[in-house]
This record gives C-alpha cells, sequence and structure tokens, in this order.
C-alpha cells in the first residue's frame, strides 16, 4: 500500500490489532436533551453543602498537585472498607478509575492468552471489551427465558467450557434481575476457579445488605465488584472498587499503572463517603421510581422484565430504533440496549419519570409492539 506523505493518515492505514479492525468505541450516547435516562445515573447531584467540602477539598488537594498521590489510595480504601462493612479492611478493597478499569485490572491479572472469561447473555456490553482488550477468551451462555441464573445453570457451563473465571452481574445489566446470595454460594462450593460478583447496582435493591459480601471470609476465591457511579451519585468521580482476599488485591497492584488514582479522585470520594447518607439520600426515590414505571409500563400492555436496578428493560417493540428516535424527538433519551425489541430506561426524578410517562404515550400508537394488549 501505497501512503501519501502529505495527506492526512486514515485508521485503515495503521497497524491496528487485527481483532479491533472494524471495531466500534464503547459509548452510550452523550447527547444534549431536557431528560436523560440512559446511563443509569443518580440524577440527584450532591447538596451544597456537600459541594462545598468537595471544593475546599480540591483546594487543599492543590497545594501538593505538583507532587504524585498516593499510589496506593490507602486511606481511601480505608473509607470504602468502613463504608462496605463486613468486617472488610483496607487490604482487602481495591480501588480504579472506574470499575471498568478493576474489571480491567482482574483480567490483567488472571485472564490473559490461554484463559477463559465465562459470562451469560444478556449482561453488561463492556465485559466482551474487557476480554477482548486483554487477550483473555470470552465464552458466554444464555440466561434462563426469565433472565435469571441458577446454581445447574452455572455448573453445566462451566463443566462445558472450563473457564478460568466466571462473571456474575447482580443485579443484571440490562435485565435488572438478581441472583440471590445462596445460588452465588452454592456456585462458589462446587466450582475451583474465580468468581467475579458485579454488585454496581446493589444499592438500588430490595434489600442493599444481602450482599455477596457477607460470602467473604470463607471464600478466598471471591471477589465482588461495586462502583460509585450509580447510587452514590458520583459518575463524574470515576470511582470503581472491589472486595476480595488480600491477594487478589496483591495481583490488581501488579498490574496496576504508576499513580492510577489522581489526587483529585481521591479526594472527592472520600468527602463522598464521608457523607454517605446525604450521598445515597436519594436512593429509596429511585428504587421506588423504578418499580413505578415497572407497573405503568405494564399496565400499557408492555412486557416489562421485573428488575431491581434503577432501570428496567421494556418493549417489546418491532422497531425498537423508531421507538427510541421518537423519544429522542421529544427530548427523552433512553437506551437502544439488551435483548432484541427491547428499549432501557433508567429511572429518574419524579419529574423526568412524568415527562418520560407523557412521551411515551405519545409514540406508542405509532408503533407495533409484540404481543401488545389494551389496558385493561
Amino acid at each position: 500500500m501505497s501512503i501519501d506523505p502529505g495527506a492526512e493518515i486514515t485508521l485503515a492505514e495503521l497497524p491496528l490489532r487485527p481483532e479491533l479492525v472494524g471495531e466500534q468505541p464503547y459509548g452510550a450516547p452523550q447527547l444534549d436533551v431536557p431528560v436523560k435516562l440512559n446511563v443509569n445515573e443518580n440524577p440527584f447531584p450532591p447538596g451544597p453543602r456537600v459541594r462545598q467540602q468537595m471544593a475546599s477539598a480540591i483546594l487543599e488537594m492543590a497545594r501538593t498537585v505538583n507532587r504524585y498521590p498516593d499510589r496506593e489510595a490507602y486511606e481511601l480504601r480505608k473509607d470504602l472498607a468502613r463504608y462496605l462493612g463486613f468486617g472488610l479492611d483496607a487490604d482487602r478493597v481495591w480501588v480504579g478509575n472506574g470499575s471498568n478499569e478493576v474489571m480491567t485490572h482482574l483480567l490483567q491479572a488472571f485472564g490473559g492468552p490461554g484463559r477463559t472469561l465465562l459470562t451469560f447473555t444478556p449482561t453488561y456490553s463492556m465485559y466482551p471489551e474487557y476480554a477482548r482488550n486483554t487477550h483473555t477468551r470470552y465464552v458466554t451462555v444464555p440466561r434462563r427465558r426469565d433472565f435469571s441464573l441458577d446454581a445447574e445453570l452455572v455448573l453445566a457451563a462451566v463443566e462445558e467450557h472450563h473457564p478460568d473465571m466466571v462473571l456474575l452481574c447482580t443485579p443484571n445489566n440490562p435485565t435488572g434481575t438478581q441472583t440471590p446470595v445462596s445460588v452465588i454460594q452454592e456456585i462458589y462450593q462446587r466450582l475451583d476457579c474465580l468468581v467475579i460478583v458485579d454488585e454496581a447496582y446493589q444499592e438500588f435493591t430490595e434489600v442493599p445488605e444481602d450482599s455477596a459480601l457477607a460470602l467473604l471470609p470463607n471464600c478466598g476465591r471471591l471477589i465482588v465488584s461495586r462502583t460509585m457511579s450509580k447510587a452514590f451519585a458520583l459518575a463524574g468521580g470515576r470511582v470503581g472498587y472491589l472486595a476480595a482476599a488480600p491477594a487478589v488485591v496483591d495481583a490488581c497492584r501488579i498490574v496496576r499503572l504508576p499513580y492510577h488514582m489522581s489526587a483529585q479522585t481521591q479526594a472527592l470520594a472520600r468527602v463522598a463517603l464521608a457523607n454517605t447518607r446525604e450521598m445515597l439520600g436519594q436512593v429509596e426515590v429511585l428504587r421506588e421510581q423504578c418499580q413505578l414505571i415497572q407497573k405503568w409500563l405494564r399496565n400499557r400492555g408492555l412486557q416489562v422484565i421485573p428488575s431491581q436496578a434503577n432501570f428496567c428493560l421494556f418493549g417489546r417493540f418491532t422497531d425498537r430504533h423508531a421507538v427510541w428516535s421518537d423519544l429522542l424527538k421529544r427530548g427523552v433519551l433512553v437506551r437502544e440496549t439488551g435483548p432484541a425489541g427491547y428499549l432501557r430506561v433508567s429511572a429518574g426524578t419524579p419529574d423526568e419519570m412524568a415527562i418520560f410517562r407523557d412521551s411515551l404515550t405519545e409514540v406508542l400508537p405509532h408503533h407495533e409492539i409484540i404481543g401488545y394488549h389494551k389496558e385493561g
């Protein structure tokens, strides 16, 4: 191939890794619309008092911004351990720039060429990218028809594929379905590989304390991942973390880049954790809004997957993209993801959910709904 030295080089002309050719960057649309219900954020920002504390923390941090931050983020890990409870300490907590980096650390440490990650679809769309980027073989098995998981399904999949890691998302994104801790315990006890439990939405469940964290004292190969991006209203802070045995944390420390957590991020996260009650103060509102919208959607004849998160899937539409587009024209952004025919809506403020309901009411008569039946 001859390349004009005076022309701007194109992606096709670069020596891209073969498995990346034709791939598109991950990302939900970031559009400037009045009602954003597509990325499962907490729509309630921190209040003035907490914002002032954050500003003060950043101002204090700026005094030493010429120096590298604590590369172990140890004080932040202590705060996270205190928040999680279950007898955890900082040596059993690891932290990264969002749960994306935490998951990548795990696959860098325990995945790679010749290693296999097994999970169950439909599930979070970033999982295959974590695997691809770390040269880890990615294998999936479908969930049950109701999108749940039980021990027999998981164990049969392990018997077939012999993975090095099993990844369970609960509540599962994008379906919102929950896997009971008792099922996770049974799975763990009958396996000899690593079991990763992604609890990004655990705070939104009916009983947040019913967590796989309770299993950690007796389960050295169990890893529980969390995030501050969702319930904690800190999506812009980029803080994800995991709880596991100290040896797992040490493995992550081997592969992490030096000073991967900025001083600013650590400062903001510590202020948020010092104000846990306020930062999580609207979780109950969002939990209620999610349950109310599920009921409302069912009453309109739509299929809704029961969700224990702050979002739900609804449909099924013959042309879900057309429905998505019509909602967007009305200033409402939802997510086009999950099984064919479904859209996902995140729980917003009561006012945002009212606008969503009004907009969808206008849109529905213009689209074909699979299995539709009239209200009443």
